[in-house]
């Protein structure tokens, strides 16, 4: 899978043109296309049942908002991170690259109540190194986005570590997927803005006017230090991720059987995910229309939003094979 390759690429939320750029190039299908969202679509012909498959292309990041008379960047951010996730890291400034440094005001410095709180946004900043205004205005302008600095790394027990796992891992998994044949009319669809609100996956959704949709996520993983059994969302190693109900959608009843069975049959690891908060795509595509069948399979990951997630190989493996799997058998499974 080509998740390396694609998570090594910048393209926060509105800005997902090196992603969409790259998937175009490798795609295999009949029909590929980009609305006028930016979602990229690949249509495989079928002659089936209208099947939407959808990952999005985004990344969580920054936007800059102010370069102050020092010449220091403010920002707003581009999607949910935690605040205390950014203090001292390093991001890459719009396509060129420009490397810089998340800011705040040393410990030394803070009064105790600033030292007993998280940061906040307002108080955060980017140095790049420019002595004033005039200087940053040379190399940023306002507008300009900024990603986490995170490499690939694969390390310990068949891990790697990355920026933007969710959800390059996703679209890495549909560009394997497209490799196949199907009954289906499948549309591969990679979503754009989905980490502010799903925004691309409505309008696709809209347009393609699914039978039934798959999304492939990446999702929280909690299996940490510190985390009862009970309180551990999802495990890696232990498979892919099915959710029944989130914050957004309720996967259809039938439709979750149906793929609980394709995974007991196939000796595919699986897994529940053991809470209801948060939204993927699956939310808006479920409500389109006249409604949707929506299910999301997904690959956990530690870390989540942040210049370190962490994965499994052998869990992006397990969501791969039991999407694949999933498709071959739909038009016999009396869903559509």
């Amino acid at each position: 899978m080509l998740v390396k390759e694609l998570a090594s690429l910048n393209a926060p939320s509105g800005f997902e043109d090196e992603v969409r750029d790259f998937i175009r190039n490798h795609a295999n299908c009949d029909e590929i296309y980009t609305d006028t969202m930016g979602n990229l679509i690949c249509h495989k012909k079928g002659n089936g049942k209208k099947v939407m498959v959808a990952a999005h292309m985004d990344e969580v990041g920054l936007i800059i908002t102010e370069i102050t008379e020092q010449g220091f960047l403010k920002f707003a951010t581009l999607g949910g991170i935690e605040t205390a996730v950014l203090v001292s890291k390093r991001v890459l400034i719009g396509k060129d690259k420009l490397c810089g440094i998340i800011g705040t005001k040393a410990v030394h410095l803070q009064k105790p109540e600033e030292i007993n709180s998280p940061a906040k946004i307002k108080d955060l900043y980017i140095d790049i190194g420019a002595k004033d205004k005039e200087s940053a205005e040379k190399l940023v302008s306002l507008g300009d986005f900024a990603v986490f600095d995170g490499e690939y790394t694969p390390f310990g027990d068949n891990l790697i570590k990355s920026k933007a796992l969710d959800d390059r891992v996703g679209c890495a998994i549909l560009l394997e997927l497209m490799k196949e044949e199907y009954d289906s009319d499948i549309y591969f669809t990679f979503t754009v803005q989905e980490e502010l609100g799903c925004r691309g996956a409505l309008v696709a959704a809209g347009n393609i006017n699914p039978d039934i949709a798959l999304v492939i996520e990446g999702t929280t993983c909690s299996d940490v230090y510190g985390s009862e059994p009970h309180t551990q969302v999802t495990n890696l190693g232990k498979g892919a991720v099915m959710t029944a109900v989130d914050g957004a959608a309720i996967s259809d009843k039938g439709y979750y059987d149906f793929i609980m069975n394709t995974a007991k049959e196939n000796g595919i690891k699986l897994q529940i995910k053991k809470t209801t908060m948060g939204g993927t795509d699956a939310g808006v595509i479920q409500r389109s229309g006249c409604g949707v069948k929506t299910a999301v399979l997904a690959v956990p990951c530690r870390y989540i939003h942040s210049p370190v997630s962490v994965m499994h190989n052998e869990d992006a493996e397990s969501v791969y094979l039991l999407s694949k799997a999933v498709l071959k058998n739909i038009e016999r499974s009396n869903l559509v």
